[in-house]
């Protein structure tokens, strides 16, 4: 018999035993005072008793040689009986000592990957923690920052002035303490647009959902401190899409063209990529459509291309690096070049506070509005091939930075001031989706979630369900395709001379 290793006392060897037949008739019952000499040989302890006499019909017990069957006291276990209490039987050669089986090297314990349901709470949990985080500081730079904070932000703060009911340029907003802004209270607008269609949408359905929603329900605005219209708390690019769809009835698909260039469209596609869930060509074509009907140039290509970069963080084996590489693959023009200029200079930086100057000197060339955030030149915000928004490079980049761990992504982004609630947004919406809701800080969720009145949770878990009905609808429509074109294709292809 052998144990497996680690069981029994320490050192101890143990034979393998092999069953005896029966005993013979008046074989001795027990050989415990049996032990063996140096030489091997049995023998009984103390001075050699006489010969004893020979009774009939009882064989001799066995002398000079060692039972074939007995162990040491100290190698039996208390699962194997004694071979002496065994029935005897005829003498067999002993099995040779079954070495100990070194153990089995234990495979280390590889974590699961956040699933669908957990990777589209932590995307809309860590945009809106971003967001928060960052509203307070938005529009200063770090400089600004440092000499108002002490040092750097390192997580909730106050309003950037105390008196900050009349302060410009903030007034009447409630910026910090944990409320979130106009990124957040479009991406959930966004999220029940998606509930509403439960499909894929396109500029109609803006035209259709999205503006009655900013227009006709009155929520709990954080910063106004009270409810009211969502349409009294977004910014002038996003009441663009009212005054367009609702009074000027323009075309959803064309509605965006003439709007202010800026990432007004892109901080709130991450529903887009949640339901496009591991397809960024999918999700990068889908944001484009959507945005259409708010944004155009390189401000809609934004859209697309954060659209696409959160559903490649889906994919089960994503990485930062991974996230960046789809986004490269999608983006066009200016945009293109601003990220690759942006995360060649994120690429050897693991300390964010150490990346806000050289990812700001990286933006520079492509950002139209310029080192002054607050006194934009004439020539900002205005379409062009060659210019690309700064905040959706720059959360990319920190993504890059930070290595994917929550803190330093989104600390990093919040850090760099100018429209930082945008960069923290975004970036905290990447890292995630790439590592699930438990890597936001439940003390800044939880924080954000009472101080907004918002719960954090059921709108990514309402979008992970939108998103499996999506996908089982997509595939029934590509098996329709499929059978289609192996109909078409079926047919013969007529040649010239068929025709003639």
């Amino acid at each position: 018999m052998t144990l497996p290793p680690g069981t029994g006392e320490p050192g101890r060897r143990v034979a393998r035993i092999q069953g005896s037949g029966p005993r013979p008739a008046g074989a001795p019952r027990s050989r415990a005072a049996l032990r063996p000499d140096a030489a091997g040989a049995a023998r009984r302890p103390g001075p050699r008793p006489s010969r004893p006499r020979r009774r009939a019909g009882r064989p001799l017990p066995h002398r000079g040689r060692t039972h074939p069957h007995m162990t040491h006291a100290s190698e039996r276990t208390p699962a194997a009986p004694h071979p002496a209490d065994a029935p005897a039987g005829p003498a067999t050669a002993a099995a040779p000592v079954t070495a100990p089986v070194p153990p089995r090297p234990v495979p280390p314990v590889v974590a699961a990957p956040p699933s669908l349901e957990d990777r589209a709470v932590g995307a809309l949990a860590g945009a809106a923690v971003g967001d928060a985080l960052g509203g307070p500081v938005q529009g200063w730079s770090p400089e600004e920052i440092v000499k108002r904070h002490g040092g750097r932000v390192g997580g909730i703060v106050g309003p950037f002035h105390d008196d900050w009911r009349t302060a410009r340029p903030i007034a009447p907003y409630h910026k910090g303490d944990g409320h979130v802004t106009d990124d957040t209270l479009m991406t959930h607008a966004l999220v029940r647009v998606y509930e509403a269609v439960r499909d894929h949408l396109d500029a109609y359905d803006i035209a259709d959902h999205l503006v009655p929603d900013l227009i006709g329900t009155p929520r709990w605005i954080p910063e106004l401190e009270t409810e009211a219209l969502p349409l009294q708390r977004i910014f002038l690019a996003e009441k663009w899409i009212v005054a367009r769809l609702h009074y000027g009835h323009a075309d959803p698909r064309e509605a965006g063209v003439g709007n202010i260039v800026n990432c007004g469209a892109a901080m709130y596609m991450a529903p887009v990529g949640i339901v496009n869930a591991g397809n960024p060509d999918r999700a990068y074509a889908e944001a484009l459509d959507i945005s259409a009907a708010h944004q155009s140039s390189y401000g809609r290509e934004a859209a697309g291309v954060f659209a696409a970069a959160v559903a490649a963080a889906f994919l089960p084996d994503a990485t930062p690096s991974s996230v960046i590489v789809q986004a490269l693959r999608l983006a066009k023009d200016g945009t293109r070049a601003a990220i690759e200029a942006v995360c060649e200079a994120a690429a050897n930086l693991t300390d964010p506070e150490a990346a806000l100057l050289p990812l700001r000197a990286a933006i520079a060339p492509f950002d139209t509005v310029g080192p002054d955030y607050r006194n934009p030149s004439l020539g900002a915000r205005r379409p062009s091939r060659l210019h690309a928004v700064e905040e959706l490079p720059i959360a990319l980049g920190m993504v890059l930075v930070g290595g994917g761990d929550f803190r330093a992504t989104v600390l990093g982004s919040v850090n760099y001031g100018r429209d930082c609630d945008s960069i923290a947004t975004m970036s905290g919406a990447l890292v995630g989706a790439l590592r699930g809701a438990a890597a936001v800080p439940a003390e800044w969720s939880e924080e954000v979630a009472r101080a907004s009145r918002l719960d954090l949770q059921a709108p990514g878990a309402a979008l992970a369900a939108v998103a499996r009905e999506i996908f089982t609808r997509d595939r029934a429509r590509a098996r329709t395709h499929e059978q289609a074109f192996t109909a078409i294709t079926a047919i013969p292809a007529m040649t010239e001379a068929d025709g003639r």
